[in-house]
């Protein structure tokens, strides 16, 4: 199977229990009764988060997730075991640095070649970029740069679900400080087949997602209308 990424701009089973992206993601697993994985990293493993991920999942899929602060077992054998993955959002600074001191990030390299279908929102959709925009840092947008790098130049999560997303990724595309990239509304995903953008899809017919490239010294937005609107689970 090609390694696969959805990697979704905003959204999420908290907010809509029909869960339409992870929906899709356990689709993409091809497996009649996936075994999927949350990972809540960057929530800082917030018990709501893991509790309403077992509530919402719990019937359509063979659940676990994988705790870090308080960890139990193998990583990587945990990971390499699952049909899907799903990355939770958060702190995407933290994440990527707790990630790397346990082996995450190359436990995840070898599932996500081996065919495990990996996917996420937010932090869960920035992480496997080379850069983006992050509020980890704080109150105010920031670069943050030396993320897991699989699939290239930037991202930018949140475009229409947060006033400062659009200007900020703009302006840091067009000065050179941050790689062309690719920013998503909330409510739409980025579908990567390997390191190649393969589809855009959405959830709401009016999301979208937006090719950002530099040109001299401003950025040039090109919007990418979806391929497909998916559904979710039954309400």
């Amino acid at each position: 199977m090609t390694p696969t990424i959805l990697a979704a701009g905003g959204g999420s089973f908290f907010g809509d229990p029909t869960a339409p992206m992870e929906k899709l993601l356990l689709e993409l697993s091809g497996a009649s009764h996936p075994r999927l994985c949350f990972i809540p990293t960057a929530g800082a493993e917030s018990e709501y988060s893991i509790v309403r991920f077992y509530e919402v999942f719990g019937r359509h899929a063979r659940v676990s997730h994988l705790p870090l602060f308080r960890r139990q077992g193998d990583v990587r054998e945990v990971l390499l075991d699952q049909d899907a993955i799903w990355v939770g959002g958060g702190n995407t600074l933290n994440m990527l640095a707790i990630w790397r001191l346990h082996g995450v990030d190359s436990a995840l390299r070898d599932a996500w070649e081996r065919g495990v279908v990996l996917g996420g929102v937010s932090a869960g959709s920035l992480c496997w970029f080379e850069s983006g925009v992050t509020d980890s840092y704080g109150p105010e947008l920031q670069p943050i740069h030396g993320c897991l790098g699989w699939l290239p130049g930037s991202n930018c999560p949140h475009y229409d679900g947060e006033v400062q997303r659009r200007p900020v990724y703009t302006r840091l595309v067009g000065s050179g400080e941050l790689p062309a990239g690719y920013a998503c509304d909330d409510g739409a995903a980025l579908l990567y087949r390997g390191a190649e953008l393969a589809e855009v899809v959405a959830s709401r017919p009016d999301a979208r997602a937006y090719r950002v490239e530099r040109d001299g010294e401003r950025a040039r937005e090109t919007p990418v209308e979806p391929a497909r609107l998916v559904r979710g689970f039954p309400a």
